[in-house]
C-alpha cells in the first residue's frame, strides 16, 4: 500500500508540471487521442470523457510562471490569471491541446475565450455559458441546449461519437470520482490534523489533469493510507476559507493559514470537482440529468446567479454550523469581480449570525506570506479569546 507520503508527492509533481508532461503522454499513447482544457468553476467533464477524450483542467500559471506576453493583452487591472493563460498559450505549454472550454465565471474569461479562437483558430474554443434562470421548463431547456451544442461541437472539430449510452457511463465514472472527493473532504473535516489542507489541495488538484480513473485510484489509495498515520492535534480553530473558486491561490497561502493556527474545514477550492453535490442519473435522458443536477443540486458560489429569495449567503451560515467552524476567512483574488462584490453581502450576514470573519487577497503570484499569515494568526487568537469569553 502506497503511504500518503508517496501519493502527495506524486501530486505535487504534477502540480510543478506547467508542460502538462502526464495528459501528454496520455495522449502520445494511443494514436487519435483529444485533449480539450477547460477553465475552473464548472464544466461538463462527463461530455469530454464519453468522447474519449482527457478533460485537463488549467488553473494558470500560479507562482511559477514568468507573466511577460500576457501582460500585452490585459490591463493591469485585471486578475492575473488570464494572463497566466495566456503566457501558457503563447510559451507553447499548451500546444498539444485540441480544444479549450470557457465557462461563465465572469466578463475576463469572456473576453479570453475570444482571444484564444483569434489566437489559436485551430484549436476547438468555446465560451461555456450557464443559465440564469433555474426554472426546468426556461433555464433547464436552455442548458440542455448549451449541453447539446458542446457535444456536437467536439464530435464535429475532434472527430469522435459522443452517444447517450458512453454518456450515461462517463456520468457513472464521475459520480464515483465526486464521491471519493467528498470522502477526503469529509475526512478532512473530522480529523484536520491528519489531513493537511495542502495535501488535500495537492491530491484533488491532480484529478485536473489525469484521467478520472487513475484519480479515483489516488483518491482511494489516500484513504486507505491515512488512518494508518499519526500525526498530532494542534490547538488550531476551524475556519472555512472562501473565495478561491477561479484564481488559485499559491500553495504557500494555504499552508500559512494552517500554520497560523487554523484548521481549514471547508473551501471552495477547485470546484469543479464538488460542484455537482449528488450522484447524477444515469438513467433516462443523460443531457436532462446533468441540466437537472446543476439548476437543483449543485453549490453555492459567487460565479454562480441566484435570485433574491435563496437567501444569498445563507448557505455559509449553514456551511459554519456543518462543519464545526468557527469562523470564516474571505480570501480573494485581486480585481476578482465576482468575489470582492459579494464579499460585503456576505459578511453582512455572517456579521448578524455573529459568525467571526476577515477578508484579505492574494493573487496567484503572491510571494509574501508573512502578513497573511499574521493576519490569519491574529484571527485565530481572537476566536479562541471569545469562545473562551
Amino acid at each position: 500500500m502506497k503511504s500518503t507520503e508517496e501519493i502527495i508527492k506524486r501530486c505535487e509533481e504534477l502540480y510543478e508540471d506547467l508542460n502538462f508532461t502526464a495528459a501528454r503522454e496520455w495522449k502520445d499513447a494511443k494514436p487519435g487521442r483529444k485533449v480539450v482544457g477547460y477553465m475552473p468553476i464548472y464544466v461538463p467533464r462527463e461530455i469530454i470523457h464519453a468522447g474519449g477524450m482527457l478533460p485537463l483542467g488549467i488553473v494558470g500559471g500560479g507562482d511559477q510562471l514568468e507573466v511577460i506576453h500576457g501582460d500585452a493583452y490585459y490591463q493591469s487591472y485585471i486578475c492575473r490569471i488570464p494572463r497566466s493563460t495566456i503566457e501558457l498559450g503563447v510559451g507553447g505549454n499548451l500546444d498539444f491541446v485540441d480544444g479549450m472550454l470557457f465557462p461563465s465565471i465572469c466578463d475576463v474569461i469572456r473576453n479570453l475565450s475570444g482571444m484564444w479562437k483569434l489566437m489559436f483558430p485551430d484549436v476547438y474554443s468555446r465560451y461555456f455559458d450557464l443559465p440564469q434562470n433555474f426554472n426546468d421548463d426556461i433555464g433547464g431547456n436552455y442548458y440542455i441546449s448549451e449541453l447539446q451544442e458542446l457535444r456536437q461541437g467536439l464530435e464535429e472539430h475532434c472527430g469522435v461519437d459522443i452517444t447517450d449510452d458512453a454518456l450515461r457511463r462517463s456520468i457513472a465514472v464521475y459520480n464515483e470520482n465526486r464521491k471519493l472527493v467528498r470522502e477526503v473532504y469529509a475526512y478532512r473535516t473530522k480529523q484536520p490534523w491528519k489531513a493537511a489542507a495542502a495535501d488535500v489541495y495537492l491530491l484533488i488538484r491532480a484529478g485536473l489533469v489525469l484521467p478520472v480513473e487513475e484519480h479515483s485510484q489516488m483518491l482511494q489509495d489516500w484513504l486507505a493510507a491515512v488512518d494508518a498515520e499519526d500525526r498530532p492535534m494542534k490547538d488550531n480553530c476551524r475556519v472555512i476559507v472562501t473565495g478561491l473558486f477561479c484564481e488559485q491561490p499559491p500553495l504557500n497561502l494555504i499552508k500559512s493559514i494552517e500554520l497560523s493556527g487554523c484548521y481549514i474545514v471547508d473551501d471552495d477550492l477547485l470546484l469543479v470537482s464538488r460542484w455537482l453535490l449528488d450522484d447524477v442519473s444515469t438513467e433516462g435522458h443523460a443531457l436532462g440529468n446533468l441540466a437537472d443536477a446543476f439548476l437543483h443540486h449543485s453549490e453555492s458560489t459567487s460565479s454562480k446567479y441566484e435570485p433574491v429569495e435563496t437567501e444569498k449567503g445563507q448557505y455559509l451560515v449553514r456551511a459554519v454550523e456543518k462543519y464545526g467552524a468557527e469562523g470564516v476567512i474571505f480570501a480573494s483574488p485581486s480585481f476578482c469581480d465576482p468575489a470582492l462584490l459579494d464579499r460585503p453581502m456576505l459578511q453582512n450576514v455572517l456579521n448578524a449570525a455573529n459568525i467571526p470573519n476577515i477578508a484579505f487577497k492574494y493573487a496567484e503570484n503572491s510571494g509574501q506570506m508573512q502578513p497573511i499569515r499574521e493576519q490569519a494568526g491574529t484571527f485565530a487568537d481572537s476566536i479562541k479569546l471569545w469562545s473562551e469569553a
